[in-house]
């Protein structure tokens, strides 16, 4: 967010529309941290894929005001081969297999050990860049990675064999979630509000389906409803306003505050599950604040070139890739459309987004 006035009459709105991005990321994040704990409840009565597909069919619920309050141009299915694939692709590993794993390691662990370990989906997410996706990380975001893995081993170490067990369920569930975040990166004519409407509903309906086929349902029908609020909370509000807190904030600063949902859900699994808390937890959680905090400064600069491209993704234009004209919009309002990059060269501090997949 930029200040352009002198005055404090001029600077106050931006100020208070700053502020209110942070209060949007905060709440974001203790919803999507509250999620695990409360899974662990859940888990009493309903099996891993049942809850998975309940969370999920609820996430859809609870982001489908936002989608559906898009204007109308943007609500119809426009993608080629390539980001249908990638669609499938997220829908698949983000919302269909990762959240089983995930649950099924919330089964034999703490939730709060578990809570701690999601911090390991932001070094898939590194790590797959660099040796997939064809990303660049320096050696800040490699210390960062490295020291993520070895808090998680620490973390379940603590709980022994079963802990153990636990970590490798969660490590896979943070993989295909770091896939599935470098999967949606790519989606191009599909919103975030849109992609997580959809990959709600399919994986929500596959696993449920699943669910039911494998086991009878058990649980009441207060139950159910709970874990669809959790879903609708955790996932698809917490989506909503992490999408209105990086309008607010960018997307850099939104993510600053997000990343502290997982010691969220760890505090409130330690404080309102009577969790035990060891020294472990202590070292892991100070060494994973460390890492993540690494991960998030490894930028780099170099010059590079940005070829011709047309596409659509949420943009404003004052990031330095969005030059195209328009009449009277100020250069910080997000929004979405069809637009063209001309061949442009320039050299500035960046991470490996849309507008930049390449190695270096």
């Amino acid at each position: 967010m930029s200040y352009s006035g002198s005055s404090g009459e001029t600077d106050q709105p931006a100020r208070a529309a700053g502020a209110f991005g942070f209060v949007l990321a905060a709440v974001s994040a203790v919803l999507f941290g509250a999620s695990t704990p409360a899974s662990k409840l859940l888990l009493e009565q309903l099996t891993p894929f049942q809850l998975a597909g309940l969370l999920y069919l609820g996430a859809a619920l609870g982001v489908a005001p936002l989608a559906y309050r898009e204007p109308a141009r943007r609500r119809v299915l426009q993608l080629d081969r390539a980001n249908r694939g990638r669609l499938a692709g997220a829908v698949v590993l983000g919302g269909i297999v990762g959240p089983v794993l995930l649950l099924l390691g919330l089964q034999l662990a703490h939730a709060g050990s578990v809570s701690l370990l999601l911090n390991l989906e932001m070094a898939a997410t590194a790590a797959l860049g660099v040796w997939v996706f064809r990303e660049h990380l320096g050696r800040l975001g490699w210390l960062g990675v490295g020291g993520t893995l070895a808090a998680g081993v620490l973390i379940s170490f603590a709980e022994g064999g079963p802990g153990l067990a636990a970590g490798l369920l969660v490590a896979a569930a943070c993989l295909c979630w770091g896939i599935d975040n470098q999967l949606t990166a790519l989606i191009d004519g599909l919103s975030p509000a849109r992609s997580t409407l959809w990959k709600g509903t399919i994986a929500g309906a596959t696993n449920l389906g699943l669910g039911l086929g494998l086991a009878p349902l058990h649980a009441g029908p207060g139950v159910v409803l709970a874990a669809l609020v959790v879903g609708a909370l955790a996932y698809g509000a917490s989506i909503a306003l992490y999408i209105a807190s990086a309008q607010q904030l960018g997307a850099t600063r939104a993510q600053a505050v997000f990343a502290t949902a997982p010691f969220v859900g760890a505090g409130l699994a330690f404080g309102l599950l009577d969790e035990p808390f060891a020294v472990a937890h202590l070292l892991g959680a100070g060494l994973l604040i460390v890492s993540v905090t690494l991960l998030f400064f490894s930028q780099h600069t170099h010059t590079h070139v940005h070829e011709p491209l047309e596409h659509i993704h949420s943009h404003c234009h004052d990031d330095g890739h969005h030059s195209h004209p328009h009449g009277g919009l100020p250069p910080s309002t997000r929004h979405t459309h069809w637009h063209r990059h001309e061949r442009h060269e320039h050299a500035h501090p960046h991470w490996p987004d849309l507008h930049h997949r390449h190695r270096h």
